[in-house]
């Protein structure tokens, strides 16, 4: 019995040193073949295949012109490819090796846009619709570190070709984040947490005070100060909110006698 199995072990370990060894197509290529196949191959869309051209030119050829705008496009490659994690470690690495390089602008742009949904709008509203899932739900984390980069890379470089579209980026990114802060403050009000509700819309107010989602949640304020029965902040958060947003649609509704204009807006 020994015998045979040790005979069956040697015609395996025969057999697997008969396989042929798998050829690695790209030995010798020179630095320039390695660059421009990556290259060909990202423009085509074949992200997987690019990264691992530009990861075989980084290891082989470390010093240099390719090596460098290697690091910078394999982090494009990785956006691409939906691979969000390493498309910032990517971009996080390209900027510590090389924080003055011409164009280290657009790796605070790839952080920024690997954690911003372009299709957000389309997929919340089919959420919505679908699922009855409210966008606002979802956990702000991306939005901000989106934010955060879109900002330091407006803040180090304002002439950036790309500072303008991150411009737009975080001001639509500002009212996302206000919108989750309205939303819980909502969900406190609804569970008569009122100042938890109103906690979260000062801090909506006071950090992006620019942001259209504040019309409710001025609206939120003033109603969890009523409930609380703190009169003056109440009144204080009303003269906020009729300054801020005279033409408000919570403002244009006709109570009935002895009733005030945000006792007639339900948000419970």
């Amino acid at each position: 019995m020994r015998s045979s199995l040790a005979l069956i072990l040697a015609l395996c370990l025969g057999a697997c040193g008969m396989l042929p060894e798998q050829v690695d197509e790209t030995k010798g290529w020179s630095a320039n073949k390695l660059y421009t196949e990556a290259k060909t191959n990202l423009t085509e869309g074949n992200y997987e295949k690019a990264i691992k051209m530009y990861e075989k030119l980084e290891a082989r050829y470390p010093y240099g012109r390719y090596a460098q705008q290697a690091q910078l496009e394999v982090a494009y490659a990785y956006y691409k490819d939906k691979d969000a994690a390493s498309a910032i470690a990517a971009a996080d690495r390209f900027i510590k090796l090389h924080p003055n390089h011409p164009t280290v602008d657009y790796a605070y742009y790839l952080k920024g846009l690997a954690n911003f949904n372009d299709d957000l709008g389309l997929l919340g509203s089919l959420a919505e619709k679908f699922t009855g899932q409210d966008m606002t739900e979802r956990d702000p984390k991306a939005s901000r570190d989106s934010f955060d980069a879109f900002r330091d890379l407006v803040t180090r470089f304002p002439d950036s070709k790309y500072a303008e579209d991150s411009i737009a980026r975080m001001n639509y990114l500002v009212n996302s984040l206000a919108a989750h802060e309205v939303h819980v403050a909502r969900y406190y009000m609804r569970r008569g947490a009122y100042v938890a509700a109103a906690n979260r819309v000062q801090y909506s107010v006071k950090t992006y005070p620019k942001a259209p989602a504040n019309e409710e949640g001025l609206l939120i304020l003033v109603q969890a100060y009523d409930k609380l029965g703190m009169t003056d902040l109440r009144n204080d958060a009303e003269r906020v909110m009729k300054t801020n947003f005279p033409d408000s649609k919570y403002l244009s509704g006709k109570a009935a006698k002895d009733v005030r204009w945000w006792q007639i807006w339900n948000t419970n």
